[in-house]
């Protein structure tokens, strides 16, 4: 099947769905805004009051880092390397179990508002400020990510003009957010859940369709190469091997779960430690929209698999495959291409707003009160976020610059959140760690991971390292510059690699996979943090235990205590039963006493000689 470089464009009925979404969007920042009116403090207004329940709270939790990058980039990598990618769900069990295991306990019991004010409790206040810094350069690079992830998939379908969407986009978070609060921005992220998974099945099912059912797109996957789960292959060069994704994605995504405020944030609002069992829920969505995204991933290479629009050019990076999918095979159904891309935008939007509140919350917790005396008027103004909703408008100005998507945003968690997740994992996990060796290892870990991260942009790795599948336009029905093109054996365009002879760091360890950046930076925290610890007189370190994480904590103890509890109930209720049975043995032995019965013995005893005689 051959296919034209010309493709749909929006219509009337896109527009009006696109519209509808981000009028549903605003209209719950507005009735959140009224009904709330009573939120006089910057904390209930930052917290939801801690009112809210575990369903809400779970969808919120799956849609705050399940941005356009997962809608748009996550496909885009399937295409490229194969449904290895999957094995994040994986990962997803290991990181909600460490994360309601080791971090949520410590951190519900101090009733915290910012992350960071653990930091100060743990260790002291440089710590803390140096790590709500490291948080607010993370976050606002990350958005910036993707708040222009959506508006080039605009741009690529619409020929919306780029920057006029971007902005649009931040305007419109920022004022959701900024009138309703926390409690707006779980429920507007609930709505938009709905509104990614739709989107993805609208895709999903038009190419089933086209393809001739499930089992031809799996058939051409596997001639593909594509269905490549069970690849363990130990290099660390490899970009996606079953090691990579499970042990390095599990640093990457415990970083986001487990200590970011936009997460921890949520968890506090809950009503209780019960309800903050939501993120157990919370797997089960991110389950969903991984299925969604690898199999749209399946379904377009599927699609394309003999006339590849990134190497005919008929887009200019791979991040675009997915919209120009979607104008292609959906140009017939009014709505639909407005539909998907007004799930880009959902996820954007839903991310967006939750990092504008979560650095809200962090400027007022972490860079304000401890220094200045703010009236509470004065908070609640400040706590609406209109400052870093400009700013992370700006930042999608550098986000244009940073290549592949979906790399770029790991590398900011891994670079960044790598070495805070070290820190916070040596304050709760070790009680000897002291403020000296928490903030060497935090400082050792940055370096660390700036060094590798900032290498690898510089020093990309070869193809022959990260090993991308093959891809061709033999099927394409017009002359392009390369008729053919193969992942396997040929780069883009030349670069260093091919014209010297590069050192030892730059084909090794710049050329590691980008899921490692994290553990990189976690373990270098780590050791190094400990050590020091160790040689400034952190034995003698005096604790209170709710700073640290207690056994009674952790749900294996939960179930130690509960088993023990059943044993007891047990051994009782036998102990019970033997009293029961002595009861009735005694009760049996008076009945045989009774004095009739004892006459009527007797009388038998007495005949019983004469019968014998």
């Amino acid at each position: 099947m051959a296919f034209s470089p010309v493709i749909g464009s929006f219509v009337a009925a896109d527009y009006a769905v696109f519209a509808l979404m981000l009028l549903v969007s605003a209209a719950i920042g507005v009735y959140y805004a009224i009904v709330g009116r009573g939120q006089s403090s910057s904390r209930e207004f930052l917290m939801g009051g801690q009112s809210m329940t575990a369903v809400p709270v779970a969808l919120s939790l799956t849609a705050s880092f399940m941005s356009a990058i997962t809608v748009l980039a996550t496909p885009a990598e399937v295409y490229r390397y194969g449904a290895s990618y999957g094995l994040f769900s994986l990962s997803y069990v290991l990181v909600v179990v460490v994360s309601s295991e080791v971090f949520l306990p410590v951190f519900y019991r101090l009733g915290i508002t910012s992350t960071y004010e653990y930091l100060e409790i743990r260790f002291n206040r440089a710590t803390r400020l140096l790590g709500t810094v490291m948080f607010i350069v993370q976050t606002m690079l990350y958005t910036g990510i993707v708040i222009y992830a959506p508006a080039l998939a605009l741009n690529q379908v619409t020929g919306m003009d780029l920057w006029g969407a971007v902005i649009s986009t931040g305007v419109v978070c920022t004022f959701y957010c900024a009138m309703g609060g926390l409690k707006a921005v779980v429920w507007t992220d609930v709505f938009q859940v709905g509104i990614m998974v739709a989107g993805f099945l609208s895709v999903i099912i038009r190419a089933v369709v086209l393809q001739g059912g499930v089992s031809n797109i799996l058939n051409h996957a596997e001639l593909g190469g594509r269905l490549n789960f069970w690849d363990f292959d130990a290099s660390p060069l490899r970009r996606y091997t079953f090691w990579t994704i499970t042990f390095g994605g599990t640093f990457v995504w415990t970083s986001i779960y487990g200590i970011n405020q936009a997460q921890v944030q949520r968890y506090i609002s809950c009503k209780s430690m019960t309800h903050v069992f939501s993120l157990y829920i919370n797997l089960l969505g991110l389950w969903i929209i991984m299925l969604c995204s690898v199999f749209a991933g399946l379904c377009l290479y599927s699609v394309y698999k003999h006339c590849d629009p990134w190497t005919a050019g008929m887009v200019s990076a791979p991040d675009q495959l997915m919209p120009y999918m979607v104008m292609d095979i959906l140009r017939d159904y009014p709505g639909l291409p407005g539909l998907f891309v007004a799930a880009a935008y959902s996820g954007t939007l839903s991310t967006v707003s939750s990092s504008v509140n979560a650095l809200a919350a962090v400027t007022i917790e972490d860079l304000i009160k401890p220094y200045t005396h703010m009236t509470e008027k004065h908070l609640s103004w400040t706590s609406k976020g209109f400052l870093y909703g400009a700013l992370c408008i700006g930042m999608a100005g550098i986000a244009s610059l940073m290549g592949s998507l979906l790399q770029a945003a790991i590398n900011i968690f891994g670079i960044i959140g790598g070495p805070l997740l070290g820190l916070f994992s040596l304050g709760i996990l070790c009680p000897y760690a002291n403020a000296t060796g928490g903030l060497a290892g935090l400082l050792s870990g940055l370096v660390m991971s700036l060094w590798v991260g900032i290498g690898a942009q510089f020093y990309p790795p070869l193809p022959e390292q990260s090993r991308p599948l093959g891809l061709t336009t033999h099927g394409c029905n017009f002359t392009t510059a390369a008729d053919a093109f193969n992942w396997t054996t040929s780069p883009t365009e030349p670069s260093l690699y091919t014209t010297v002879l590069q050192p030892f760091l730059a084909d090794n360890w710049y050329s590691l996979s980008y899921l490692y950046f994290s553990p990189i930076g976690t373990l270098t925290t780590l050791a190094v943090g400990l050590v020091v610890s160790l040689l400034s007189g952190g034995m003698k370190l005096n604790l209170e235990p709710t700073v640290t994480l207690m056994k009674e904590d952790t749900m294996l103890f939960c179930f130690y205590k509960l088993f023990k509890e059943r044993v007891s109930d047990l051994s009782v209720s036998i102990n019970n039963l033997q009293d029961v049975l002595s009861l009735s043995t005694t009760f049996l032995y008076s009945f045989s006493c009774h004095p009739y019965l004892g006459h009527e013995t007797s009388q038998r005893e007495q005949r019983e000689p004469i019968g014998k005689q």
